[in-house]
């Protein structure tokens, strides 16, 4: 094999173990969230990221960018969470082209509830994926991100 082709396979190596460690960690999020709080992975993605925001509230853009989902999928994502009272959407009152999404107080208390199993899971799910050989560098990698990173 040429230096060019041992590159290409390291990178696709490199790519299939992230993504074989996405995977366990987000079967595991998902079972959890699931079955204590029925919230899916990109239902408590979008609740945590309005959480983190002045006001709680972002447009539906940059909602689409926060949950890595395509704009029809966070329109029925955002749907989902506001016919179970967990969100609202409102125009914006400086342009009436734009529409933002809101956490509401029981979104907020939710979220305040399903954290602790999302904490408890990922933990799980990274400690497991440490102690197999293949994924365990990409767990220490993770471990050393700074807080502001993760």
């Amino acid at each position: 094999m040429s230096l060019a082709e041992d590159a290409v396979e390291a990178r696709a190596t490199g790519w299939r173990t992230l993504a074989s460690l996405h995977a366990r960690i987000e079967d595991r999020l998902e079972r959890a969230l699931r079955a204590r709080h029925q919230l899916s992975v990109s239902e408590f993605t979008l609740l945590e990221v309005l959480s983190r925001q002045d006001g709680f509230h972002l447009r539906m853009s940059q909602v689409s960018n926060a949950v890595v989902l395509s704009q029809s999928a966070t329109t029925r994502l955002v749907s989902r969470l506001e016919n179970r009272g967990l969100l609202q959407r409102y125009l914006c009152p400086t342009d009436r082209r734009g529409i933002y999404t809101e956490l509401t107080e029981a979104g907020q208390r939710l979220l305040r509830e399903a954290t602790p199993t999302h904490d408890t899971a990922l933990a799980e799910a990274l400690e497991e994926a440490g102690g197999r050989a293949e994924l365990a560098p990409l767990v220490r990698a993770l471990a050393k991100l700074p807080k502001s990173a993760q």
